[in-house]
Parts: structure tokens; sequence; C-alpha cells
């Protein structure tokens, strides 16, 4: 292994280590998209719920380190990886095929798409999902959506909107996960805070 890592290194040049980290990144999403994009979507969602917990922990004025529940951010790794980072990939790569820059609107249309079709089943999926990795029963997730899915989707609305316009328009397709889990890193902090 150590000759790959030497290899690595004297293949990328002079550079600074963020420059050699964008390289390698930009590499891996051009051999392996979905991959790249389910593990950033992984790794980033685990942060979030990471982050919530310890938001959590310093609102109640407690040790940020204590009682920090380490099945939150595997379970949001779990979401982020197997589901979030890959329908995401391909939910764009479609958007831009059924709605082609070239078409009147697209934009917009592009954007209607995602908001009022994409946006409030996939908040639903993932109450459902998040429901199922905790080991919690159907009646479980009713009350959930019950209570929570109508205020997250009033905020996924007001947050995701604008920044969905510049995702859809005006970010390159092979970014727009990145993007979109870059914002979903806090997104992710709320959603998680809305389990407790």
């Amino acid at each position: 292994m150590a000759p790959e890592v030497s290899t690595l290194r004297a293949g990328a040049g002079a550079g600074s280590l963020p420059q050699r980290a964008l390289k390698q990144y930009l590499l891996l999403l051009r051999l392996y998209p979905v991959l790249t994009k389910a593990a950033t979507s992984g790794i980033l969602s685990a942060f979030g719920n990471f982050l919530s917990q310890i938001i959590e922990r310093v609102r109640k004025k407690g040790r940020w380190f204590q009682n920090l529940d380490p099945r939150g951010p595997l379970r949001y790794a779990f979401f982020g990886f197997f589901f979030s980072g890959p329908v995401s990939h391909f939910f764009y790569l479609y958007l831009d095929h059924w709605i082609p820059a070239a078409v009147s609107f697209s934009g917009v249309k592009r954007l209607l798409v995602d908001r009022l079709v994409f946006g409030p089943a996939f908040l639903f999926f993932f109450f459902f999902c998040m429901n199922f990795l905790e080991g919690k029963d159907m009646a479980a997730f009713f009350a959930k959506v019950k209570t929570g899915y109508w205020p997250a989707l009033q905020m996924n609305w007001k947050v995701w909107t604008p920044i969905q316009f510049i995702n859809i328009n005006y970010i390159p397709l092979q970014f727009r996960v990145l993007f979109a889990n870059i914002v979903a890193l806090f997104w992710y902090t709320y959603l998680a805070s809305l389990g407790k």
C-alpha cells in the first residue's frame, strides 16, 4: 500500500492538500459517480446528525461529548449512502433528461418538479426510513408523520427552494449532489433535531 501512496503523491505534483483532495474527488466522481456521491452523502449525513446531537447537548447546558448516541450518525450514514446519494444522482440525471435546457421555462419547470413532487416524496421516505432504522413500529411512523411531516415540509420549501433553484439551474450536473449534500449537512441537523 505504501508504494501506491507514494505514487499518488508523486503524481499529484505540487499543490496544496485541498487542491490534491479536489483532484482526487473529481477523479473518483468521473470513475465512480454513484459510489462517490453515495459515500459523500453518507459521510455528510452522519456528520449532520453528529452536529445535531452536539447542538442539543450544548443547548441543554450539558457537556457536548456526554451521552452522544453513536447509532444516530450510523442511521444517517446508512440513509445517505444507500438512498440519498444514489437517488439524488439519478433524480438530477433524469430531471435534465425529462426537461432539457432547450425547453421553455425549463428552470422553473425543473424547480416545480423538484419542490412539488420529489421534495415531498423524499421527505416522506426519509421519515419512513428513519422510523424503520430506529426500530419503531408503523404506529410510531404515522404519529411522527402526523406531528412532524407538515412542519418539516414547510421548512423544506422555505430552505430548499432557493437552494434548489441555484442547484438545478446553475450548478453543473456532476456537482449537484455534492452541492445539495453540503446544504443537507445543516438540513439533516435540523431534521435530526425534530426527532428529539
